[in-house]
C-alpha cells in the first residue's frame, strides 16, 4: 500500500498524539465520585471509619469511584442533606433514625423508647426485618449500603433527673421534626422544645434548653456534656442509623463498582455497630472521671408507666402511618419469642 504525502501526515499525526500525556485520560475508565455527607464532626470514630471506607473504595476500585466526605454537619441537618441528594448535589450519607424516618420510617419500631430490655433483643428483631428494611429503602429511591447505630440514648441534664416528675421541671430538647420524638413527648404529657441537632449547642449555652438526649459517645463529640452536669443512668432507646446512597447514583455504576459498594458498605456498617458500642461504654467511663454525675434513675423511671407511655406513642405512630400495625404486631411477636427462649433457657440475654 503505498501512502500519498497528505495521508503520511495525517498518520504521523495520529501516532503522535496517541503519545500526548493526556491522550490516554481520554480512553480511561469513568471516575465516580460519590459526595457523602455526615454530622459526625471529623476526628471522631464514625468519620475515621468512613474515611477508611472511602480509601478501601478507591484501592479497590482502582480510583474510579471515590468519595468526597462532608463531616460535622457542613451541609445542614438530616433533612437538609435528604434534600440535596434528591436535587443530585449529594449521593449519600449517614443518617440516624431521624433521617432514617425520613427514608423507611417503618425502621424507627427498632428504637421506640423503652420497647427493647437489651441488645440482644433490638439484634435478634433487626434479623428479620433487615430483608423489608432493605426493600423499603430501594423502593423510597434509596439503596442501603450498611447498618449501624449510635448506642443507647441517655438524657443529659443541668439539674438532676432521677424521677419522671423531674423531667416535667425540664426544659428538653427535641429533634424537631420528628414524629417519633413527639409521639413519646405526647405520650408522657411533656412539652419539649423543637430544635435542629445544629442548634442544640448554642441553645444548652443560652439557657433556652437545659436537658438534651444523646449517646455518651455522641454528647462528647458534639460537646454537649460541657454544657450539662448530670446523666440519667436509664437508657431511653438505641438510636438506629445507616449508610445510604441513592439509587441513581448506585444503578449508574457499573456491576462490579455496584458489588465493591455494597460489600465494602456493609463491612464498614459492621464496624461502626462494634466500634460504637465499646466507645460508648468508654464515654460514659470518661464522662464520670471528668466530673459528671450518674443519676440513678427511680423505679418510676423503669416502671410499667414509662411501657404504658410507650405504648401510647406506638399506637399514635401507628393511626398516623409512620409505622405499620403490621410490622409493630411482628415486633411484639418476636420479643415474646424471643424472651420466652430466653426464660426457658437460662434466663439470661
Amino acid at each position: 500500500m503505498v501512502l500519498t504525502m497528505n495521508s503520511a501526515l495525517r498518520l504521523l499525526a495520529i501516532l503522535l498524539f496517541a503519545l500526548l500525556p493526556g491522550a490516554a485520560a481520554l480512553h480511561a475508565a469513568p471516575v465516580y465520585e460519590l459526595k457523602f455527607a455526615t454530622l459526625a464532626p471529623d476526628g471522631t470514630t464514625w468519620v475515621k471509619l468512613l474515611q477508611e471506607w472511602a480509601d478501601t473504595v478507591k484501592t479497590e476500585s482502582q480510583g474510579r469511584l471515590v468519595f468526597k466526605i462532608y463531616p460535622g454537619g457542613v451541609q445542614g441537618d438530616e433533612p437538609d442533606v435528604l434534600r440535596k441528594i434528591r436535587f443530585g448535589q449529594l449521593h449519600g450519607g449517614a443518617f440516624t433514625g431521624y433521617g432514617i424516618g425520613h427514608i423507611y420510617s417503618p425502621a424507627r419500631i427498632l428504637e421506640l423508647p423503652f420497647l427493647y430490655n437489651d441488645i440482644h433483643e433490638i439484634d435478634y428483631v433487626r434479623e428479620r426485618l433487615q430483608p423489608e428494611i432493605e426493600q423499603g429503602y430501594r423502593d423510597n429511591g434509596y439503596e442501603l449500603l450498611g447498618w449501624m447505630e449510635v448506642g443507647y440514648v441517655y438524657f443529659f441534664s443541668k439539674q438532676p433527673i432521677a424521677k419522671f416528675d423531674d423531667l416535667k421541671q425540664r426544659r428538653i430538647w427535641y429533634w424537631q421534626g420528628d414524629p417519633l420524638g413527639k409521639a413519646f413527648f405526647d405520650a408522657s404529657g411533656l412539652s419539649p422544645v423543637p430544635l435542629s441537632i445544629i442548634d442544640v449547642y448554642t441553645s444548652l449555652s443560652t439557657g433556652m434548653i437545659d436537658t438534651v438526649y444523646a449517646p455518651p459517645l455522641g454528647a462528647i463529640a458534639l460537646q454537649w456534656f460541657a454544657k450539662t452536669r448530670y446523666i440519667t443512668n436509664v437508657p431511653m432507646a438505641n438510636g438506629i442509623g445507616s449508610l445510604v446512597v441513592s439509587r441513581k447514583f448506585f444503578r449508574d455504576l457499573p456491576q462490579d463498582l455496584q458489588k465493591l459498594l455494597k460489600r465494602s458498605g456493609a463491612e464498614t456498617g459492621a464496624k461502626l455497630v462494634a466500634a460504637n458500642r465499646k466507645d460508648n461504654e468508654e464515654s460514659m467511663r470518661l464522662l464520670t472521671e471528668r466530673g459528671m454525675v450518674l443519676v440513678e434513675g427511680s423505679d418510676d423511671l423503669k416502671s410499667d408507666s414509662i411501657r404504658a407511655m410507650s405504648n401510647r406513642a406506638a399506637h399514635t405512630l401507628m393511626d398516623s402511618g409512620y409505622l405499620p400495625p403490621a410490622t409493630v404486631g411482628r415486633v411484639q411477636d418476636w420479643l415474646r419469642e424471643y424472651r420466652a427462649a430466653g426464660a426457658g433457657a437460662d434466663g439470661a440475654h
